[in-house]
């Protein structure tokens, strides 16, 4: 059964948001395991900051099933599927990996590219699942974190 990470975040009343996302999924995904959860500034446009978060469940679910049940949960958090990417949110989850899957298609990209990009992605996948190995680099979670350059993408630990 496979181990799937997926990142968390909100920017729109985040605590509240996070929250409600997180019983939606412990609820379809029994035995969750989260991150501490971390502040950080909007990325890609001018917004309010960030409450991000790791998520990690095991399941048999097939990977187009946990997204469409994602999606569902975003929706269940007030935000509209045609939203735009860029943009404040009230929720956005992501599957940054899938046990080791790996594919390219169009709406589904695993591992998620940004995920070594990413402080608030791989920041808190790395405090949650530090031995877990990235399918395509073939280096653990921790060994990736450990060479990222942390002072320039700085992550603040708050309360949920």
């Amino acid at each position: 059964m496979p181990r799937v990470y997926v990142a968390a975040g909100s920017n729109i009343e985040p605590r509240r948001h996070l929250a409600q996302a997180l019983q939606a999924l412990a609820r379809e995904f029994p035995g969750l395991s989260t991150s501490e959860w971390y502040r950080n500034r909007a990325v890609g446009f001018e917004g309010e900051d960030f409450i991000n978060l790791v998520a990690g469940f095991d399941t048999a679910t097939p990977v187009h099933e946990v997204l469409a049940r994602l999606h569902a949960i975003e929706t269940l958090c007030g935000r509209p599927r045609a939203a735009p990417r860029w943009a404040p949110r009230s929720m956005d989850l992501d599957v940054l990996l899938y046990g080791d899957l790996v594919c390219d298609e169009p709406g589904l990209k695993l591992p998620r590219p940004d995920l070594v990009k990413r402080a608030y992605m791989l920041g808190p996948l790395a405090e949650l699942a530090p031995q877990a190995m990235h399918p395509t680099l073939r280096r653990t979670v921790g060994e990736l974190w450990a060479a990222f350059d942390q002072g320039a993408h700085p992550l603040q630990r708050v309360e949920p």
